[in-house]
């Protein structure tokens, strides 16, 4: 029988044994204490216990080693927000078949280059998104099998008869024995959200789920077993993963699964009708959480704490929220490459427009380009050094050796420390802007237009004057009800030169419907960038 992690014996910092299995850890902690009986999800389609998920999960691991799966091989998993994602996830986890967690907002071209990147042998996809894989599936030597959620049967696609997931679980026994692995084997693979670019597949071990809980969940949010939790973001993404899966596991909580969009309707229809008391959001959700004429009053919900990541959230973004429903919204940052939340404001020490101070447990530091630390408020690259780092991006060995630097993870993203400890987002190191001799954060221009009346979203990109000169350029969203013209557009060049150095007012402005964005809610600067310089 493999080890449980008893969590009453290890400081913050754990020590894994040696032999661990992840998904046995997470399950096996909530029987032993009793928790069988207790609601573990709460999906679009009913309630599950923690009993009913060990038995499911047992079910997966069975069927998966029925199709004739070994331990190490991996399985695509493009799955909406259901039981059936935690039951796949950790079946495969149980049994030593890696399990690879995918987008489910991507185009069929994401996907076929996810499949042939992972050379995966088996696609767990919901039924709703088999259309978009369909044309995918063709010419994928390693893919044997394609089992298909949500659906009592399929016809032939790409020459593949898909099966059936509910109907492979209920042949299945509800008994299993936890493959024999190790703390530092491959656990599971997330693919990068692709706000840079294309996606990369990043590897986790076996260990770096438990430590995300025990760091972050635990002793920063406060997460205890009577809470309800409900994650805006999916359980694709590192940060829903967490919120909606290893946290609540963790430490026998009960969890809300989302399958649809998280538009502002169907966020207030769950933070209503079920009552969470944690809620997990994203910076440009909470902005429409704000600005939706849906939104409850302060009374109607039963929030205790909220927290935020994907990217950093502007400061006036989060006092509204605060002071409309009482309630402090934690911002943080986490990576794919970390797994989750390191660098956090906590309980009763928030400080808006600041992204806290180091979760315990992982160290950071900022480093100028000669790899020196920077002074207090100068902006400097971020690195974090902890246990739930990625191994490595699979089969992209020259991207691994420049973000996995011995112990250091390297971010991407340029921060800065003030006087008392408090970490400020300035952007991603590859939207930095020079102008005038001068780094201009983006993310600074950006918390600047917020604060005006008419606007609801922005971005910052830099582009050349006639001079040749890198300029910032804005490309806002405008509230619902208001006309963007040229008045407007000084209004806000003033608006934003009363609030920063004169050097850093954006140049031009484009008034749009909307933003590109991943799935997460990152903006895609990049694509801003691409389209600027085609037109």
């Amino acid at each position: 029988m493999l080890s449980v992690v008893d969590t009453s014996v290890f400081p913050p910092r754990i020590d894994i044994p040696r032999r661990y299995n992840a998904a046995h850890d997470l399950l096996e902690r909530n029987l032993r204490a009793g928790r069988s009986d207790k609601l573990v999800f709460i999906d679009d389609q009913g309630t599950y216990t923690y009993g009913e998920l060990a038995a499911r999960v047992n079910r997966a691991a069975n069927a998966l080693i029925a199709l004739g799966l070994q331990p190490e091989d991996r399985i695509m998993i493009a799955l909406h927000d259901s039981i059936d994602f935690p039951s796949v996830f950790l079946g495969a986890i149980k049994a030593g078949i890696i399990p690879i967690a995918t987008n489910t907002f991507l185009s069929t071209q994401d996907y076929r280059h996810m499949l042939e990147d992972s050379r995966a042998r088996a696609l767990i996809v919901s039924a709703l998104l088999l259309p978009t894989l369909a044309p995918a599936l063709a010419e994928i030597p390693p893919l044997k099998h394609v089992v298909v959620s949500g659906a009592s049967g399929s016809e032939a696609v790409n020459g593949r008869v898909p099966r059936v997931l509910a109907a492979l679980l209920a042949a299945s026994s509800a008994d299993f024995e936890p493959a024999a692995t190790t703390a530092d084997d491959a656990c599971f693979w997330l693919y990068s959200s692709g706000s840079t670019g294309k996606p990369k597949g990043t590897v986790h071990a076996h260990s770096s789920l438990i430590q995300t809980a025990e760091l972050y969940a635990r002793p920063v949010l406060g997460l205890q077993e009577q809470d309800v939790v409900f994650s805006a973001a999916k359980l694709f993404f590192a940060y829903g993963l967490g919120n909606s899966l290893t946290f609540p596991l963790a430490v026998g909580a009960t969890a809300i699964l989302m399958a649809e969009r998280p538009t502002p309707e169907a966020v207030f229809k769950r933070l209503t009708d079920f009552q969470p008391t944690i809620f997990y959001g994203v910076p440009t959700l909470y902005a429409a959480l704000l600005a939706s004429p849906a939104l409850p009053a302060r009374e109607a919900l039963n929030l205790r704490r909220c927290t935020s990541a994907g990217e950093a959230l502007p400061a006036e973004v989060g006092e509204r929220f605060s002071r409309h429903f009482g309630v402090e919204v934690l911002d943080g940052i986490g990576s794919t490459e970390m797994l989750h939340i390191f660098l956090s404001n906590r309980p009763g020490d928030v400080r808006y427009g600041t992204t806290g101070k180091p979760v315990p447990g992982y160290e950071i530091r900022l480093c100028n380009e000669q790899g020196r630390d920077v002074s207090p408020g100068e902006l400097g690259e971020l690195q974090i050094r902890g246990p739930s780092a990625a191994l490595m991006y699979w089969n992209n060995r020259a991207q691994s050796a420049a973000t996995f630097v011995g112990p250091w993870t390297h971010a991407g993203d340029k921060y800065s420390v003030d006087a008392d400890g408090y970490y400020v987002y300035g952007g991603r190191s590859d939207d930095m802007l020079k102008v005038s001799g001068q780094y201009v954060s983006p993310f600074e221009v950006e918390g600047a237009l917020l604060t005006h009346p008419s606007v609801l979203e922005a971005a910052v990109i830099g582009i050349p004057d006639e001079q040749g000169l890198t300029k910032p350029k804005a490309i806002v969203v405008l509230r619902a009800g208001v006309t963007g013209d040229t008045a407007l557009e000084q209004a806000l060049k003033a608006h934003v030169k009363n609030r920063l150095a004169p050097h850093k007012y954006p140049r031009w402005i484009t008034f749009v419907a909307d933003l590109p964005k991943t799935a997460t809610g990152k903006i895609q600067r990049f694509k801003l960038r691409e389209h600027t310089a085609l037109s």
